[in-house]
């Protein structure tokens, strides 16, 4: 029987009740399907359901064929290597010992001499030079789930699962992965808002509130279509809504009609002549008339709402968010941070950044790039004075704000509205609600804990309220695309090539760079930088 996953009529609801889905209906066979999605609308969940992590609540799951699941982060014991990773270590130890002339005849039958070359195989083909002794403590995250999606193939499973597998990864990390799945001819379901790897997949599948939607062909096919189904939606709103007009002008003329008619016959009686049983007559059917077309002209009404509420619906599911900023005024001669040979590290005689200088001048927009374990959040912690140099100097002349992968600027025990009025208290509650609004926090959506937002939301929050009200003159973003959905990467991306202040931007996402319009690079290779 081919590999396959089923999904049928599943329902899941959240521990505080908010349903996920219901009655969903989804299978996935042996392609490569990328997995897209608004925050929180369960994509990581369905990854769960799938591979047994949770269980839904009704419904049926079938799962024909082995699995792969590479979650979003990898954890790690102590003393845990590679090889724990790829469960060879027993393996591996047998083949250590038959090369010193310890294994017993029985275990050299069993010693599989491939094993070696296979895993370094499994290594390269995900970029990683790495042996199966090293310790997983010793690999940065980025590393370390690169070893995981290479233990992951080396087991070769029919479907691959995997949750944002290139977020942490550096530039060449996220080439290799993206090779790696164009290559894969097995099934694989993605979630990513990586666009450059969502090219490699043959279909898309979104979840929306409504249920999952499959779109034939990679990222960019997905993206014609929506832009056709946004098109379509906005005029059937307009038709919709020009008859909701046209049925109030029908049903105000019918009014003034009968209005006319029943001035007519009071006109009539008064003058008199006409016998009493005739007007009667004549008021019962004006009264019957009127009823008639009152019912009439609601029931026309509430059609003509019904449709144009339902094609909003689907403009509000289709329609990207929109972003817009305030100015912060920065002059374009004015020096923002300087940085005068630097040097700093953690560790004595052991720098992670040696003797850098480099200016930022104006609304510069600046990418911070390199591999991983090259300096760069060391660069950031530096700027920011969490890090104390070494030698050199390092000033910030303006003010600024950061926002790091944990947004730890926002108070997880407040909600967002608070953490807004925190931090900008010379906002007013309209200014608060209106910027927050921006960034899809409406009314009681920006009520909400912090403690309580998925990843894209934690983000989406944090840059409403470092940039809703007033945005500072430089900006300092670490990884901003790792958790948002592709929908918010696209409105972040439209607000801060709008932003007129200065930018740092410590990013692998070569697309995301691109995009809002990076006018230098600052490659740090670790020990030394170039700009």
């Amino acid at each position: 029987m081919p590999a396959s996953i089923t999904l049928s009529q599943i329902s899941w609801a959240t521990p505080d009740g908010r349903s996920l889905f219901s009655d969903l209906d989804l299978s996935f066979g042996r392609d490569r399907s990328g997995l897209v999605g608004r925050n929180g609308v369960g994509k990581t969940t369905l990854l769960k359901l799938v591979s047994g992590d949770v269980q839904p609540n009704s419904g049926s799951i079938s799962v024909n064929g082995s699995l792969g699941v590479l979650r979003q982060s990898v954890q790690v014991a102590a003393d845990e290597t590679i090889a724990n990773l790829f469960g060879v270590t027993g393996a591996l130890e047998l083949l250590r010992r038959a090369e010193a002339g310890e294994a017993t005849a029985d275990e050299l039958t069993s010693a599989d001499w491939t094993l070696p070359a296979r895993i370094a195989a499994a290594l390269n083909r995900t970029g990683l030079d790495a042996e199966p002794q090293t310790p997983l403590a010793a690999l940065s995250g980025g590393q370390r789930t690169r070893a995981a999606l290479a233990a992951l193939i080396f087991s070769e499973p029919d479907f691959l699962l995997l949750d944002e597998p290139t977020n942490n990864l550096d530039r060449e990390g996220r080439a290799a992965v993206i090779a790696l799945i164009s290559s894969w001819r097995a099934g694989a379901v993605i979630v990513s808002h990586d666009r450059e790897l969502l090219e490699s997949v043959d279909q898309i599948v979104e979840l929306t509130s409504l249920g999952a939607t499959r779109y034939g062909g990679n990222w960019s096919h997905y993206r014609e279509r929506k832009a056709l189904e946004l098109a379509a939606a906005r005029h059937d709103l307009a038709e919709a809504e020009g008859r909701m007009a046209e049925v109030a002008r029908k049903a105000q003329a019918n009014v003034e009609r009968q209005a006319r008619r029943d001035s007519a016959g009071r006109k009539m009686a008064a003058k008199g002549g006409i016998p009493r049983i005739m007007l009667g007559g004549m008021k019962e059917r004006s009264e019957t008339t009127g009823g008639d077309n009152t019912r009439l002209a609601e029931r026309r009404r509430t059609q003509a709402f019904e449709e144009a509420r339902a094609a909003r619906e689907k403009i509000e599911i289709l329609q990207p968010l929109s972003v817009s900023l305030p100015t912060t005024g920065l002059p374009a001669s004015k020096i923002v941070l300087k940085i005068d040979g630097v040097t700093a590290g953690y560790r004595p005689d052991d720098p992670v950044i040696d003797n850098l200088s480099f200016d930022v001048t104006g609304p510069e927009r600046i990418a911070i790039t390199g591999p991983n374990g090259s300096g760069k959040t060391t660069l950031l912690a530096l700027i920011t004075g969490e890090l104390e140099a070494w030698a050199g100097t390092v000033a910030v002349m303006t003010g600024f704000a950061m926002l790091d992968q944990k947004v730890s600027l926002l108070d997880p025990s407040a909600s967002i509205r608070d953490n807004f009025r925190r931090i900008n208290p010379q906002a007013d509650e309209n200014t608060c609600r209106a910027a927050l609004a921006r960034f899809m926090f409406r009314a009681d959506a920006a009520l909400q804990r912090v403690s309580t937002l998925s990843g894209g939301q934690l983000l989406r929050a944090g840059l409403a309220c470092t940039l809703g009200a007033a945005p500072p003159p430089l900006l300092i973003l670490d990884e901003p695309t790792n958790h948002l959905d592709i929908d918010s990467i696209a409105a972040v991306e439209a607000g801060l090539s709008a932003y007129d202040g200065a930018l740092l931007v410590v990013s692998h996402d070569a697309t995301f760079l691109e995009n809002i319009g990076i006018t230098r690079r600052l490659e740090l290779c670790g020990g030394d930088a170039g700009g």
